[in-house]
């Protein structure tokens, strides 16, 4: 999916090549679950080495992350289902994190076996219900696309995504506990820079076929626009 790009200069530029709809959604996964479970079982044990650190650690990261292309595409509404924690980035980057706890209890208890009507094979990691911004709590939750209007088991819940514009940031390709804080680290400084305008109200991660190895994978991360 390609949409509006700002160039060096800040300016928006027009790519030669738009494709239309919401393919990074409806992506199939060729792996099964055993290889999913061993991918994100490594991503939780390791990602919490990745994020411990002040906040002092983590402004200093942010203005040193390199610049990403940023890919503007319009996103219709969508319901994800799936596990919820509330948490904040100032608890992240403690040794009492809560994201990875939640993906390594979402691998343990085969949550993605248990959401019903489910869109594809992608698995999304929601940032959403946010306090107020980066800086206050939001909710964090690890599932997947299913049907409009699906209920949640129990011990799930279901969380409509509104549509509208997103900014897209692709990681660099490596270790999953390495690119996907990076590429969080290069969205706050771009928002620092001026250059996004977020509106804290849904940010998402998609992890589809490219995360299949987790020393080389590659993750989109959708931040919402205002």
């Amino acid at each position: 999916m390609q949409g509006q790009r700002e160039g060096s200069d800040g300016n928006l530029v027009k790519p030669s090549l738009v494709v239309s709809g919401w393919s990074l959604a409806h992506a199939r996964l060729s792996w099964g679950a055993e290889a999913l479970k061993y991918i994100f079982f490594l991503f939780a044990l390791l990602v919490l080495a990745a994020t411990v650190g002040s906040a002092d650690d983590q402004r200093r990261k942010a203005g040193d992350a390199k610049e990403n292309p940023i890919t503007r595409a319009d996103i219709p509404g969508f319901t994800v289902i799936g596990i919820e924690a509330r948490t904040a980035n100032s608890k992240e980057a403690t040794a009492d994190g809560i994201i990875p706890k939640q993906w390594q209890k979402f691998f343990q208890e085969g949550t993605l076996a248990k959401i019903p009507s489910r869109v594809g094979s992608n698995i999304y990691a929601l940032y959403i219900d946010y306090a107020s911004d980066r800086n206050g709590e939001y909710s964090f939750v690890i599932g997947a696309m299913v049907k409009n209007g699906t209920a949640a088991p129990v011990g799930m819940v279901a969380k409509q995504i509104a549509g509208g514009q997103f900014a897209v940031i692709s990681s660099d390709k490596g270790p999953l506990p390495k690119v996907v804080p990076a590429t969080w680290q290069a969205v706050w400084k771009m928002e620092d820079d001026g250059k996004l305008k977020r509106a804290y109200q849904t940010d998402f991660e998609i992890y589809d076929k490219r995360s299949q190895d987790p020393q080389n994978a590659e993750v989109d991360i959708y931040v919402g626009l205002k």
